[in-house]
Protein backbone atom coordinates (compact mmCIF):
# COMPACT_ATOMS: atom_id res chain seq x y z
CA UNK A 1 0.00 0.00 0.00
CA UNK A 2 1.51 3.29 -0.92
CA UNK A 3 2.22 5.79 1.51
CA UNK A 4 0.01 9.06 1.72
CA UNK A 5 1.74 12.26 0.52
CA UNK A 6 2.10 14.86 3.17
CA UNK A 7 0.05 17.20 1.78
CA UNK A 8 -3.08 14.95 1.96
CA UNK A 9 -2.30 13.56 5.25
CA UNK A 10 -2.03 17.78 6.48
CA UNK A 11 -5.62 18.30 4.66
CA UNK A 12 -7.15 15.24 6.61
CA UNK A 13 -5.49 16.20 9.71
CA UNK A 14 -6.82 19.39 9.57
CA UNK A 15 -10.24 18.26 8.72
CA UNK A 16 -10.50 15.98 11.97
CA UNK A 17 -8.61 19.04 14.15
CA UNK A 18 -12.06 20.96 13.13
CA UNK A 19 -14.18 17.51 13.55
CA UNK A 20 -13.27 17.57 16.96
CA UNK A 21 -16.18 19.40 19.80
CA UNK A 22 -14.36 21.69 21.76
CA UNK A 23 -13.97 20.55 25.19
CA UNK A 24 -15.80 23.31 27.14
CA UNK A 25 -16.74 23.36 30.76
CA UNK A 26 -20.39 24.04 31.78
CA UNK A 27 -21.39 25.81 35.03
CA UNK A 28 -24.51 25.15 36.59
CA UNK A 29 -25.67 26.01 40.47
CA UNK A 30 -25.29 23.35 42.54
CA UNK A 31 -26.93 22.90 45.91
CA UNK A 32 -25.22 20.90 48.89
CA UNK A 33 -27.87 18.49 48.71
CA UNK A 34 -30.91 16.93 46.82
CA UNK A 35 -33.10 19.62 45.86
CA UNK A 36 -36.49 18.04 45.07
CA UNK A 37 -38.03 21.20 44.57
CA UNK A 38 -40.00 21.68 41.42
CA UNK A 39 -37.96 24.63 39.84
CA UNK A 40 -40.19 25.00 36.19
CA UNK A 41 -40.21 28.92 36.11
CA UNK A 42 -44.18 29.95 37.43
CA UNK A 43 -45.34 32.07 34.57
CA UNK A 44 -48.85 33.63 35.43
CA UNK A 45 -51.84 33.55 32.84
CA UNK A 46 -53.29 36.97 32.40
CA UNK A 47 -57.09 37.05 33.15
CA UNK A 48 -59.59 39.68 32.80
CA UNK A 49 -59.89 42.67 35.54
CA UNK A 50 -55.77 42.44 35.81
CA UNK A 51 -55.91 38.99 37.74
CA UNK A 52 -52.69 36.79 37.01
CA UNK A 53 -53.47 33.25 37.66
CA UNK A 54 -50.53 30.87 38.11
CA UNK A 55 -50.67 27.25 37.29
CA UNK A 56 -50.12 23.52 39.01
CA UNK A 57 -48.33 25.33 41.87
CA UNK A 58 -46.78 22.32 44.15
CA UNK A 59 -48.03 22.92 47.84
CA UNK A 60 -46.71 19.50 48.86
CA UNK A 61 -44.62 16.50 48.13
CA UNK A 62 -45.63 12.98 49.64
CA UNK A 63 -43.00 9.91 49.23
CA UNK A 64 -45.19 7.31 47.23
CA UNK A 65 -47.38 9.97 45.35
CA UNK A 66 -47.66 12.35 42.84
CA UNK A 67 -46.56 15.48 43.92
CA UNK A 68 -50.25 17.71 44.93
CA UNK A 69 -50.86 21.05 43.25
CA UNK A 70 -53.20 23.94 43.33
CA UNK A 71 -54.33 26.67 40.59
CA UNK A 72 -53.87 30.71 42.05
CA UNK A 73 -55.47 33.40 41.25
CA UNK A 74 -54.28 36.74 42.62
CA UNK A 75 -55.74 40.32 41.79
CA UNK A 76 -54.09 43.05 40.46
CA UNK A 77 -53.99 45.45 43.96
CA UNK A 78 -51.48 44.30 46.27
CA UNK A 79 -53.70 43.64 49.22
CA UNK A 80 -53.80 41.15 51.21
CA UNK A 81 -56.70 39.84 49.99
CA UNK A 82 -59.14 37.16 51.63
CA UNK A 83 -58.47 33.88 49.88
CA UNK A 84 -60.67 31.51 49.02
CA UNK A 85 -60.10 27.92 48.41
CA UNK A 86 -62.07 25.72 45.87
CA UNK A 87 -61.84 21.89 46.26
CA UNK A 88 -63.45 19.93 43.26
CA UNK A 89 -66.12 16.91 43.37
CA UNK A 90 -65.86 13.49 41.05
CA UNK A 91 -66.99 10.84 44.11
CA UNK A 92 -63.42 11.12 45.43
CA UNK A 93 -62.27 9.22 42.34
CA UNK A 94 -61.93 11.76 39.59
CA UNK A 95 -62.11 15.52 38.92
CA UNK A 96 -59.54 18.19 38.83
CA UNK A 97 -59.27 21.84 39.70
CA UNK A 98 -60.59 23.67 36.18
CA UNK A 99 -64.29 22.04 35.94
CA UNK A 100 -67.26 22.43 37.78
CA UNK A 101 -70.88 21.34 37.30
CA UNK A 102 -71.88 22.75 33.75
CA UNK A 103 -69.63 25.78 33.85
CA UNK A 104 -67.70 25.78 30.22
CA UNK A 105 -65.17 28.17 31.43
CA UNK A 106 -64.39 27.12 35.06
CA UNK A 107 -60.97 28.94 35.39
CA UNK A 108 -62.99 32.56 34.32
CA UNK A 109 -65.20 31.64 37.07
CA UNK A 110 -62.25 31.40 39.52
CA UNK A 111 -60.21 34.70 38.16
CA UNK A 112 -63.79 36.65 38.05
CA UNK A 113 -63.92 36.42 41.37
CA UNK A 114 -60.33 37.09 42.17
CA UNK A 115 -61.03 40.06 40.03
CA UNK A 116 -63.79 40.93 43.03
CA UNK A 117 -61.03 40.90 45.67
CA UNK A 118 -59.65 37.54 46.46
CA UNK A 119 -57.15 35.40 45.96
CA UNK A 120 -58.73 31.88 44.81
CA UNK A 121 -56.88 28.68 45.00
CA UNK A 122 -58.55 25.44 43.36
CA UNK A 123 -57.16 22.27 44.97
CA UNK A 124 -56.14 18.85 43.53
CA UNK A 125 -56.29 16.18 46.07
CA UNK A 126 -55.39 12.50 45.99
CA UNK A 127 -58.16 10.73 45.16
CA UNK A 128 -59.50 7.39 46.50
CA UNK A 129 -57.49 5.47 43.98
CA UNK A 130 -54.65 6.46 45.39
CA UNK A 131 -54.99 6.93 48.77
CA UNK A 132 -57.58 6.25 51.52
CA UNK A 133 -59.30 9.08 53.80
CA UNK A 134 -58.55 10.72 55.52
CA UNK A 135 -55.64 12.08 53.31
CA UNK A 136 -58.21 14.26 51.37
CA UNK A 137 -58.40 16.26 54.07
CA UNK A 138 -54.84 16.13 55.09
CA UNK A 139 -54.22 17.36 51.71
CA UNK A 140 -56.96 20.15 52.03
CA UNK A 141 -55.40 21.53 55.66
CA UNK A 142 -51.72 20.85 53.62
CA UNK A 143 -52.95 23.37 50.95
CA UNK A 144 -53.95 25.97 53.20
CA UNK A 145 -50.83 25.63 55.13
CA UNK A 146 -48.83 26.40 52.53
CA UNK A 147 -50.89 29.11 51.43
CA UNK A 148 -50.89 30.84 54.56
CA UNK A 149 -46.72 30.30 54.52
CA UNK A 150 -46.50 32.14 51.23
CA UNK A 151 -49.31 34.70 51.97
CA UNK A 152 -47.20 37.62 50.90
CA UNK A 153 -46.02 35.98 47.55
CA UNK A 154 -49.66 35.62 46.77
CA UNK A 155 -50.86 38.94 48.29
CA UNK A 156 -53.21 36.81 50.96
CA UNK A 157 -54.63 37.69 54.16
CA UNK A 158 -54.18 34.84 56.10
CA UNK A 159 -56.89 35.84 59.05
CA UNK A 160 -60.10 35.71 56.49
CA UNK A 161 -60.14 32.39 54.37
CA UNK A 162 -62.99 30.28 52.85
CA UNK A 163 -63.76 27.28 51.26
CA UNK A 164 -66.01 26.62 48.59
CA UNK A 165 -66.96 22.76 47.04
CA UNK A 166 -69.12 20.91 45.01
CA UNK A 167 -70.44 16.98 45.66
CA UNK A 168 -67.06 15.32 47.17
CA UNK A 169 -65.29 18.41 47.19
CA UNK A 170 -68.95 19.94 49.03
CA UNK A 171 -68.29 17.42 51.37
CA UNK A 172 -64.28 18.14 52.01
CA UNK A 173 -65.11 21.50 52.33
CA UNK A 174 -67.59 21.08 55.25
CA UNK A 175 -65.23 18.23 56.92
CA UNK A 176 -62.17 20.84 56.93
CA UNK A 177 -64.10 23.77 57.98
CA UNK A 178 -65.32 21.56 61.06
CA UNK A 179 -62.32 19.84 61.65
CA UNK A 180 -60.29 22.82 62.31
CA UNK A 181 -57.05 21.53 64.37
CA UNK A 182 -58.07 17.91 64.69
CA UNK A 183 -55.29 15.94 65.22
CA UNK A 184 -56.86 12.30 64.63
CA UNK A 185 -57.97 12.99 61.65
CA UNK A 186 -54.49 14.86 60.69
CA UNK A 187 -51.62 14.50 63.29
CA UNK A 188 -50.00 17.83 61.50
CA UNK A 189 -53.00 20.32 62.28
CA UNK A 190 -52.55 21.16 65.81
CA UNK A 191 -51.43 24.52 65.17
CA UNK A 192 -53.91 25.56 61.76
CA UNK A 193 -55.74 28.13 61.26
CA UNK A 194 -59.14 27.81 61.01
CA UNK A 195 -61.32 29.36 58.25
CA UNK A 196 -64.04 31.99 58.61
CA UNK A 197 -66.56 31.08 56.01
CA UNK A 198 -67.63 27.85 53.61
CA UNK A 199 -69.89 27.39 50.91
CA UNK A 200 -71.05 23.83 49.96
CA UNK A 201 -73.12 23.30 46.67
CA UNK A 202 -74.93 19.75 46.91
CA UNK A 203 -72.53 18.10 49.61
CA UNK A 204 -72.17 14.43 51.75
CA UNK A 205 -73.29 15.63 55.22
CA UNK A 206 -73.84 12.43 57.33
CA UNK A 207 -72.65 9.08 55.00
CA UNK A 208 -74.91 7.26 57.85
CA UNK A 209 -77.73 9.13 55.20
CA UNK A 210 -77.23 7.60 52.20
CA UNK A 211 -78.42 4.39 50.77
CA UNK A 212 -76.37 1.06 50.40
CA UNK A 213 -73.38 2.56 50.37
CA UNK A 214 -72.23 5.79 51.76
CA UNK A 215 -72.87 7.79 48.76
CA UNK A 216 -75.30 5.71 46.77
CA UNK A 217 -73.05 4.28 44.31
CA UNK A 218 -70.02 3.08 46.09
CA UNK A 219 -67.51 6.17 45.66
CA UNK A 220 -68.00 6.51 48.89
CA UNK A 221 -66.88 2.83 50.16
CA UNK A 222 -64.12 3.12 47.79
CA UNK A 223 -63.00 6.62 49.75
CA UNK A 224 -63.07 4.44 52.81
CA UNK A 225 -61.94 0.94 51.90
CA UNK A 226 -65.06 -0.31 52.47
CA UNK A 227 -66.01 -3.79 51.66
CA UNK A 228 -69.79 -4.33 51.34
CA UNK A 229 -71.28 -2.29 54.86
CA UNK A 230 -68.72 0.12 56.19
CA UNK A 231 -68.13 -0.05 59.96
CA UNK A 232 -70.57 2.70 62.00
CA UNK A 233 -66.53 4.17 63.27
CA UNK A 234 -66.03 4.94 59.27
CA UNK A 235 -68.61 6.51 59.07
CA UNK A 236 -68.56 8.61 61.91
CA UNK A 237 -65.01 9.71 60.97
CA UNK A 238 -66.06 10.60 57.56
CA UNK A 239 -69.34 12.58 58.27
CA UNK A 240 -68.98 16.13 59.01
CA UNK A 241 -72.09 15.91 61.02
CA UNK A 242 -70.00 14.14 64.05
CA UNK A 243 -67.97 17.09 64.44
CA UNK A 244 -70.13 20.46 63.90
CA UNK A 245 -70.06 22.49 67.15
CA UNK A 246 -70.37 26.59 67.93
CA UNK A 247 -67.44 27.23 67.03
CA UNK A 248 -67.64 26.50 63.03
CA UNK A 249 -67.70 29.17 60.61
CA UNK A 250 -71.13 30.58 58.57
CA UNK A 251 -72.24 28.08 55.89
CA UNK A 252 -74.06 28.55 52.81
CA UNK A 253 -75.65 25.33 51.48
CA UNK A 254 -76.86 25.48 47.92
CA UNK A 255 -78.35 22.16 46.72
CA UNK A 256 -81.15 21.31 43.87
CA UNK A 257 -84.20 19.83 45.25
CA UNK A 258 -84.21 16.74 42.59
CA UNK A 259 -80.50 15.57 43.35
CA UNK A 260 -80.18 11.84 42.28
CA UNK A 261 -76.55 11.20 43.33
CA UNK A 262 -76.32 13.27 46.43
CA UNK A 263 -79.92 13.78 47.74
CA UNK A 264 -81.33 17.44 48.77
CA UNK A 265 -81.81 15.46 52.45
CA UNK A 266 -78.19 15.77 53.07
CA UNK A 267 -77.79 19.67 52.96
CA UNK A 268 -81.24 19.45 55.04
CA UNK A 269 -79.44 17.29 57.93
CA UNK A 270 -76.36 19.69 57.47
CA UNK A 271 -78.37 22.89 57.92
CA UNK A 272 -80.53 21.23 60.97
CA UNK A 273 -76.87 20.07 62.47
CA UNK A 274 -75.57 23.82 61.89
CA UNK A 275 -78.34 25.51 63.35
CA UNK A 276 -78.53 23.17 66.16
CA UNK A 277 -75.66 24.54 67.55
CA UNK A 278 -76.17 28.39 67.27
CA UNK A 279 -73.89 28.34 63.89
CA UNK A 280 -75.00 30.73 61.08
CA UNK A 281 -76.22 29.41 58.15
CA UNK A 282 -78.04 30.15 55.05
CA UNK A 283 -79.40 27.56 52.65
CA UNK A 284 -80.89 27.78 48.74
CA UNK A 285 -82.79 24.59 47.60
CA UNK A 286 -83.28 25.20 44.22
CA UNK A 287 -86.87 23.16 43.10
CA UNK A 288 -86.44 20.55 39.53
CA UNK A 289 -82.91 20.63 39.44
CA UNK A 290 -80.59 17.60 39.72
CA UNK A 291 -76.88 16.96 40.73
CA UNK A 292 -74.61 19.37 39.14
CA UNK A 293 -77.70 22.06 38.92
CA UNK A 294 -78.69 20.23 35.55
CA UNK A 295 -82.55 21.55 34.99
CA UNK A 296 -85.43 19.68 32.69
CA UNK A 297 -83.76 22.27 30.11
CA UNK A 298 -80.61 24.07 29.44
CA UNK A 299 -81.84 27.24 30.02
CA UNK A 300 -82.73 26.02 33.76
CA UNK A 301 -79.60 24.93 34.11
CA UNK A 302 -78.04 28.42 33.10
CA UNK A 303 -80.32 29.85 35.78
CA UNK A 304 -79.86 27.28 38.77
CA UNK A 305 -75.58 27.75 37.92
CA UNK A 306 -75.98 31.16 37.69
CA UNK A 307 -78.39 31.62 41.10
CA UNK A 308 -75.51 29.43 42.88
CA UNK A 309 -72.72 31.23 41.55
CA UNK A 310 -73.88 34.87 42.51
CA UNK A 311 -74.97 33.16 45.78
CA UNK A 312 -72.04 31.91 46.42
CA UNK A 313 -69.79 35.39 45.40
CA UNK A 314 -71.94 37.21 47.50
CA UNK A 315 -71.91 35.14 50.84
CA UNK A 316 -67.79 35.45 50.27
CA UNK A 317 -68.16 39.51 50.26
CA UNK A 318 -70.67 39.57 53.41
CA UNK A 319 -68.28 36.82 55.21
CA UNK A 320 -65.05 37.41 54.44
CA UNK A 321 -65.48 41.33 54.40
CA UNK A 322 -64.74 42.35 50.91
CA UNK A 323 -67.13 44.90 50.09
CA UNK A 324 -69.12 44.44 46.90
CA UNK A 325 -67.75 46.90 43.75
Amino acid sequence: MKALPAGLLAIIGGAAALAAPAQTARVFPVADRPVLEDRFPLVPVAFPGGVKAYRDVVYQTVPGYRPQIVDIYVPPSPGPHPLVLYIHGGGWMAGQTRQSGALADFPKVLAALAAEGFTVASLEYRLSGEARFPAQLQDANAALRFLRAHAREYAIDPTRVGLWGGSAGGHLAALTAVTCRDTALDPAAGNDGCVQAAVTWYGVYDFAGMTATPDGNAAGAKLLGCEGTCPADRIRAVSPVTYIDAKDPPFLLIHGTDDHTVPVAQSHLGEAALRKVGVPVESIYIPGVDHSFIGRTPAATRAATLQAVNATFDFFHAKLGVPRR
